[in-house]
Order: C-alpha cells, then structure tokens, then sequence
C-alpha cells in the first residue's frame, strides 16, 4: 500500500515539473511573439519564466529526481570496492542529512522573513517564491537519510536500484 502511494506521488510530483516547464515554455513564446511581431514587450513573462524555472530544478531535485539519476564523480567512486562504497555512501549521506538538518532553522527564518518582499511584476510574496527552498531541503535530508541508512544496513531501499 505504501508502495502505490509512493509511486502516486511521484508521478503528481513529475505533473508538477511537466506543468511548470509547460507554463515557462508558453511564457516564453508569449514574450517572443509580443517583442518580434506586436513590437510590445510583456515584462511580467521574463519574471514568470524565471521563477518557474526556480521552481522546476529544485521541485524536480528534490521531488522527482531518482538517486541514481545523480551526478556523481563515478571515476573513483566506480573503482571501489563495494564495501568502500557503503562507506562513501554512509558518510555523505550522513553529511548532508547533518548539514541540511543543521542550516533548516535558518533556512525556515529566512523564507518567513520574506513575506515582507514582492517579486516585481506579478506582486507575489517572497515566502511563498521561496517555500520551494524548504521543499527541496526535507525532500535532500529524507532521501539522504534513506541513503545512508540503506548503506549502513545493506538493505535496499523499494523503488531504487543497486
């Protein structure tokens, strides 16, 4: 059962990104036809652009990319032996669980703080821009955490594969 509703939000979570690059990609040709063949400009499409965009790579890293999807230094890391690698693997997830965890105090302060900000064309409140921010961190310390514990255990995580 957690299975499917696993797999059920990951595919909302890929809706998601397909939406926000479907709505960049019409902003974008919007600004083009506007400027090139109505010689008016819009300036809100730049802005709309740009923070879809934002929100694309860091929903889509945090929500929809797959960890061996990763870009890694395989170089040395695929010249190890595989108990080296569990290794690698504790250690760096642990990190960035650590360091994620540690910095989320401020991070969460600092997109509150926000609220008192207006992104300039479309008068969106900067909280609620930023929130994505938040979003990729939890989703970074879960899915490191399960990287670590995965390697610390041996066991394989459902859904990835080894």
């Amino acid at each position: 059962m957690a299975r499917r509703l696993f797999g059920w939000a990951r595919r909302r979570a890929e809706d998601v990104l397909a939406g926000l690059l479907a709505a960049m990609f019409v902003a974008f040709m919007l600004q083009v036809f506007t400027r090139y063949v109505l010689n008016a400009p819009l300036s809100w499409t730049a802005e709309f652009s740009t923070l879809a965009w934002l929100w694309g790579i860091l929903w889509g890293a945090g929500l929809v990319l797959r960890d061996e999807e990763e870009i890694r230094f395989d170089l040395v890391y695929g010249a190890l032996s595989p108990a080296a690698r569990r290794a690698c693997d504790a250690l760096t997830g642990i990190a960035v669980v650590a360091v994620f965890t540690w910095s989320l105090p401020a991070m969460v302060d600092y997109v509150t703080f926000m609220k008192v900000e207006r992104s300039a064309y479309l008068g969106i409140r900067f909280d609620i821009l930023y929130s994505v921010w938040l979003v990729f961190a939890l989703a970074t310390i879960i899915r490191h955490a399960a990287i670590a514990w995965r390697a610390v255990t041996g066991r394989r995580i459902a859904g990835t594969r080894t």
